[in-house]
């Protein structure tokens, strides 16, 4: 009887062990859109947490109101996104809910882009310009922030060229074509986008001010989040991470040239080990 009140104090002192290890387990929930800013961003900060000791359970989202209907709910906590603009509607719709974290990379921007060897500058001087245009700037899916935007320049500015709705893919074939041959082409284009490294583009000036000015990335989760002691250092790797615009095209560029996604990101932290451990020096909690 001694021998098997002993195996069970003895199992539940395991038992104990394993509850407080599993207490003592660092998780963060994040969310993260399936884009190719968004995910590089996450990718990153990912690894960053997981440095300072965090198990991070990532979420993939492909709409907005998925992801901000699962930060609202507890199903994530945190998320990156550009709420100035981009995801503006959701963000004032959800913001008494949520809070800005902190920034995690600035720069994005939407616009009517051409190649560099085109010599014009403005949006302004598309008209003048139509014929070597072939009459139209190649857009892509219709319903897309950016296509909104584009029908709208091409109404304030009277513009004698087309939009013409298609997809990503058909854009991206389209300027291929264009800058192999030294054509003229106006496309709907961003920035971060392996597309302006690798076809070398500019956009047009838009003194009319039709496209959003360049956006900020921010981290955003619950209210409350960063007051909460038990996310203080997570809040503190958080505020410590930015990812400048040109590395997310640049790890995107090596996603089009073969790399998985996952491999890419892993081949930019690698090789900016220094820059991570100068922002794991750079906590305070």
């Amino acid at each position: 009887m001694n021998r098997i009140r002993k195996a069970l104090c003895a199992l539940a002192m395991v038992g104990l062990g394993l509850c407080q290890a599993h207490a003592d387990e660092k998780v963060i929930k994040m969310g993260t859109m399936a884009w190719e800013d968004i995910m590089p961003i996450s990718g990153i900060t990912k690894k960053a947490l997981e440095n300072a000791g965090y198990k991070v359970e990532l979420t993939t989202f492909s709409e907005w109101g998925i992801a901000y209907a699962a930060l609202t709910k507890g199903d994530v906590q945190i998320l990156a996104s550009q709420i100035n603009y981009v995801a503006k509607d959701y963000w004032d719709k959800n913001r008494n809910r949520l809070e800005k974290i902190s920034p995690v990379s600035h720069g994005l921007y939407q616009g009517i882009a051409v190649p560099k060897y085109v010599n014009i500058d403005s949006v302004e001087q598309l008209n003048a310009n139509a014929d070597k245009f072939g009459g139209k700037i190649i857009g892509i899916e219709p319903g897309a922030g950016l296509m909104g935007e584009a029908a709208k320049a091409v109404k304030d500015y009277d513009l004698k060229l087309n939009l013409v709705e298609g997809s990503t893919a058909a854009m991206t074939a389209a300027l291929k074509s264009a800058v192999d041959r030294k054509e003229w082409v106006a496309v709907t284009l961003w920035e971060p986008t392996w597309m302006a490294i690798k076809y070398d583009t500019k956009f047009l000036a838009d003194p009319k001010g039709i496209f959003a000015p360049p956006q900020t990335y921010y981290w955003i989760g619950q209210k409350g989040f960063s007051a909460n002691q038990a996310n203080a250092e997570a809040r503190e790797v958080l505020a410590s991470v930015y990812v400048p615009l040109k590395d997310i095209g640049d790890i995107n560029q090596a996603v089009n040239d073969g790399k998985s996604m996952d491999q890419a990101i892993n081949d930019w932290t690698d090789s900016h080990g220094d820059l991570l451990k100068r922002w794991a020096s750079m906590k305070k909690y």
